[in-house]
């Protein structure tokens, strides 16, 4: 693959017209007053408690806690989630198994929600720099989020992780990248890469077809400057016949954590099984293709439940993140 080829190469008829099409899609969610109201969350165990005052709020989210039905220990994770556009953050938390396994395990959830007046489409802005970057919007109103949630629970300062599907997949890279002091992996599920997108008409442009990226320079970019620590891992998702974000995004993110990792090229381990192939690259970094699967979050296996963009595959992504996570590891 030739990045500085590919930048020259214009955008195909094809492209022009998916973009088109998404650009018709967001302008449709950007007129929240004609749509009908979201339903309500639907009743969960635990307990779900939102926290107004948590501290700085560039972006002006809201913050949402699922504190697990069985309580909470010090010293256990932490696990942060980001909706998918027009999804209620509670909503997406259950359909897809997170709520369960917080549970199980003990570990509580910070599920941070957009609001209608930030995007009409109710989408983390991973496509605006300002806010992505530490410190600022919407990614500052994440990790203020993140430490003070560290702080009620008392959860173990290296085990902070973060996921997200779509928007909040492409969010997630981006936190990820500007505050790898804080997590210490994370999943992207139907994202894109770290500095696709500068503008939301690029952003548009960039879910239509995924463009070349600097490889690990964006990512090094966004995080302090002054950074020598370790990089998160990552887990990443995709359906390669999703029509919302190109496929080829995916395997750019990939690009990105193998530089950032100084990994080889090619994978440690490439299995294909049932239709669902599987890349790993040691313990830092892995890509699992789908294949015949679109736009969405892959439950299944008793884990996780069908609804909109909780697509059931009967693969379980969060058991297979979680097993990636370690997380059972020392509880």
């Amino acid at each position: 693959m030739n990045p500085e080829a590919d930048m020259r190469r214009p955008l195909s008829l094809k492209t022009l017209k998916r973009g088109l099409r998404l650009a018709a899609r967001v302008a449709k969610a950007e007129l929240p007053r004609l749509k009908p109201p979201l339903p309500a969350a639907p009743p969960l165990p635990g307990r779900l408690v939102e926290f107004p005052a948590f501290g700085a709020n560039p972006g002006k989210l809201r913050m949402l806690v699922h504190e697990p039905s069985g309580g909470e220990a010090p010293g256990r994770p932490l696990i942060v989630l980001l909706h998918g556009c027009g999804q209620q953050a509670a909503g997406f938390a259950e359909a897809s198994g997170w709520i369960g396994l917080s549970d199980r395990l003990g570990i509580p959830l910070v599920l941070p929600e957009q609001a209608s007046s930030n995007n009409g489409g109710r989408c983390f802005q991973w496509f605006e720099p300002a806010q992505t970057a530490r410190g600022e919007g919407e990614a500052g109103s994440i990790a203020a989020m993140t430490q003070a949630a560290i702080t009620r629970f008392g959860s173990h300062p290296d085990r902070i992780f973060i996921a997200g599907l779509s928007a909040g997949g492409a969010m997630t890279a981006a936190m990820l990248a500007a505050y790898p002091d804080l997590f210490a992996a994370g999943a992207v599920v139907a994202g894109l890469p770290v500095g696709s997108a500068n503008s939301a008409m690029q952003g548009l442009m960039r879910m239509a077809s995924a463009a070349p990226v600097a490889r690990d320079e964006a990512v090094r970019q966004a995080a302090p400057q002054d950074y020598r620590g370790a990089w998160p891992h990552l887990s990443i998702w995709q359906g390669d016949a999703d029509d919302t974000v190109a496929p080829e995004n995916a395997e750019r993110l990939a690009h990105q954590w193998q530089a950032l990792h100084g990994l080889p090229e090619a994978p440690v381990r490439d299995e294909t099984a049932a239709g669902v192939r599987h890349r790993t690259w040691g313990d830092a970094l892995e890509l699992w293709t789908l294949v015949g699967m679109g736009h969405g979050y892959p439950v299944g296996d008793g884990i996780g439940h069908t609804a909109p963009f909780m697509l059931d595959r009967g693969l379980p992504a969060t058991a297979r993140i979680a097993d990636f996570w370690r997380l059972t590891d020392t509880d």
